[in-house]
């Protein structure tokens, strides 16, 4: 079932995405994008290039929960950047530091680090999946302090299913 299902999705998320960036709903292009969607669905399925790690529909509530989340803390992340940038103290403090991540597949490590990257203040710097580590550089230590225990972690582990 969730290879249909996974399937069916992908052929939407691929003509929604055509439809979006056309930004014009004609039919024939309707047409074209769901034709088209279709057939590049297909040569993934005939070459064993799309599976459950690439497009992971089992996931798709639990992203659902984590990604408003995510938003929420690049806003706060952006709030405190701009109040060092504002403050005009030398209050930033560059420093490097390495998490070790709780997911045990590539994607979530990956999901981590890409999380860590857009949160405002931070920037994943190296990943590796062997020894689940993470470097970040952030941009106060403060900042650099709370990423040991950061809930960010426990939410992509979660939204890995690894708690």
């Amino acid at each position: 079932m969730w290879k249909i299902l996974r399937l069916a999705l992908m052929v939407v998320v691929l003509a929604g995405f055509w439809l979006l960036l056309s930004g014009k709903y004609d039919t024939w292009l309707v047409v074209a994008s769901i034709i088209c969607s279709i057939l590049v669905v297909a040569f993934a399925r005939i070459k064993r290039i799309s599976d459950s790690e690439g497009f992971p529909v089992e996931d798709f509530l639990r992203a659902a929960v984590y990604w408003p989340w995510l938003v929420w803390q690049i806003v706060l992340s952006a709030l405190n950047v701009t109040r060092l940038i504002l403050s005009g103290e030398r209050a930033i403090s560059p420093t490097l530091v390495s998490v070790e991540a709780l997911q045990a597949s590539a994607s979530g490590i990956t999901t981590y680090a890409n999380s860590i990257t857009l949160t405002p203040g931070t920037i994943s710097v190296e990943v590796s999946e062997r020894d689940r580590r993470i470097w970040v550089h952030a941009i106060t230590r403060e900042n650099a302090e709370g990423i040991g225990d950061d809930p960010m972690n426990e939410w992509v582990a979660w939204m890995d299913g690894e708690r």
